[in-house]
Formats: structure tokens, sequence, C-alpha cells
């Protein structure tokens, strides 16, 4: 793939991020959106869904059950519609908080900590001083995405949805990214001699890492 493609491809994906995003707010800011709201809200739920049962090795049953869980959407639509930013909240606290447990279960029962795993991918064998700064770096992440999940339900249930809102749609990423840079400019003062890669190749690991 040239390199023209693949930045059109990345330019397009982050279009498309963006326009979702302000789409997003705009809904739950603006009256009478509830059928918008509701359809930006469910897409990627219905899009995930979709493509694990197209990957899925009984792929017309999950196909089928994709099909009727449709069918019970359109049965409430009316009601989900009354309260579609419930759905994109639970998307949103949802989505960090299973980073936070997968992230976080990498650190007990003898597992290999996540972040140790990634730094293998990159650099291979690693020493144990790198390991075990690898280990507090997953905990720094597993925090994080904590506080994320908790701030966005406090937000949700305390402060104005317009505020909630904000902060799902256009504070995440940033922040997402103010950590990889605050971990990058720790790594380099505590590990001066220690070979560092560049911040993209972290995010490229991080982005490409399995779910498993």
């Amino acid at each position: 793939m040239s390199a023209v493609v693949r930045l059109g491809r990345r330019m397009a994906i982050i279009a498309l991020v963006a326009g979702y995003a302000l789409l997003a707010h705009y809904t739950n800011t603006a009256a009478r959106t509830e059928t918008l709201g509701t359809l930006l809200a469910l897409a990627p739920i219905v899009l995930t869904a979709l493509s694990m049962a197209r990957h899925s090795r009984h792929r017309l049953p999950m196909l089928a059950m994709l099909g009727i869980g449709c069918a019970a959407l359109l049965m409430a639509w009316t009601t989900i519609a009354h309260h579609f930013a419930r759905i994109y909240w639970l998307e949103h606290a949802g989505s960090q908080l299973v980073l936070c447990l997968v992230f976080g279960r990498t650190l007990s029962g003898g597992r290999e900590p996540m972040c140790t795993r990634f730094a293998r991918s990159i650099h291979g064998s690693l020493t144990p001083e790198i390991e075990h700064y690898t280990r507090q770096v997953t905990a720094a992440w597993v925090l994080f995405f904590g506080s994320m999940a908790a701030v966005s339900t406090i937000l949700f249930f305390a402060a104005p949805l317009a505020a909630w809102s904000a902060f799902a749609n256009f504070l995440t990423a940033p922040l997402i990214g103010l950590m990889f840079v605050a971990e990058y400019l720790v790594r380099r003062r505590l590990h001066p001699h220690t070979k560092h890669a560049h911040i993209l190749d972290a995010i490229k690991v991080f982005w490409k890492a399995p779910a498993g």
C-alpha cells in the first residue's frame, strides 16, 4: 500500500471520527434530534455486532440473532429514542471500563502486563528494570481508564448533558493522547539510556493489540 493511500485512509478515519463526535454532541445539545441521536448512538453497537457475526464460525446463526435484535430495537424505538443519551453514556463509560478491566486483568494471575507485552513486541527482550517499569505503566493505564469511566458517569448524572457530551466527544481522545505523551516523557526521564520507541509506535501497537 502506497504512502498516499495510507495517508488518505488515516485522514478519512480522522474525518469520520471527528464528524461522528460533532454530530453526537449536536444531538445531545439540540432539540428534536431523537431520531438522529438514536441512530448515531446505536450505530457503533450494530456495526460491531455485524462485524463479529461476519467473522464468527457460526455466521448464519449470528446474523440471524442480529436481525432479531434489530427487529426488537425497531419495536422499542419510541422508548429508546426518549433515552438515547443513555446509550451514548453506556458506550463511553462502558468502553473505558472494559479497557480498565482488560489492562487490570493482566496484572494478576502470573500474566504478562499489557504494556510489557506492547514493549516486548517493539523491542524484543526486556531488562528486569524495564519489565518492572512497564508493569507500573499498565497500572497507570488501569487507573486512567477507571477514572475516565467514573468521571463520565458522574458528569452524566450530576452535570448538564452538554458538559458530559463535551467531555465524552471532545476530551477523551486528547486525554488519551496526553497520557501517551506523559508516559513517554516519564520514560525518557527515568530510563535515559534505554532505546525509546517513538510515541506513534506505541500508539500503533496499542491500536492493533488483539482484544484477548
